[in-house]
């Protein structure tokens, strides 16, 4: 299983990036999919996730009403669609695949930096 994630940049604070995961050796429809964030001197967090089923979606606190997560199953694609970001928001964000079983995400890409600038 391999998970890339691509997307990230440089964007002024009010803008707005579009992040990808695209996944290989896993259908995103039949896992639970999640972002996750981390940025300098903090522990990593979780964003967004999306059910196996795409019928629940989870967003934390500090990302609701600005961030939306999606994912096209013909693509085999998790995206992570930001909105009016802010300078907190930067951090290296990580697309993860949850195991069904275990409830716990079990594979992650490689990480991608967002910076937002004030």
């Amino acid at each position: 299983v391999q998970l890339q994630a691509s997307g990230g940049g440089l964007v002024q604070a009010g803008g707005s990036l579009r992040l990808s995961c695209a996944v290989s050796g896993r259908t995103v429809s039949s896992y639970d999919m999640g972002w996750f964030r981390q940025a300098p001197g903090k522990e990593r967090e979780i964003v967004a996730s999306i059910n196996w089923s795409g019928g629940r979606r989870y967003y934390a606190d500090s990302v609701k009403g600005r961030f939306t997560i999606s994912r096209d199953n013909a693509k085999n694609t998790v995206y992570l669609q930001m909105n009016s970001l802010k300078p907190e928001d930067t951090a290296v964000y990580y697309c993860a695949s949850a195991d069904l079983a275990t409830m716990t995400y079990d594979y992650w890409g490689q990480g991608t930096l967002v910076t937002v600038s004030s």
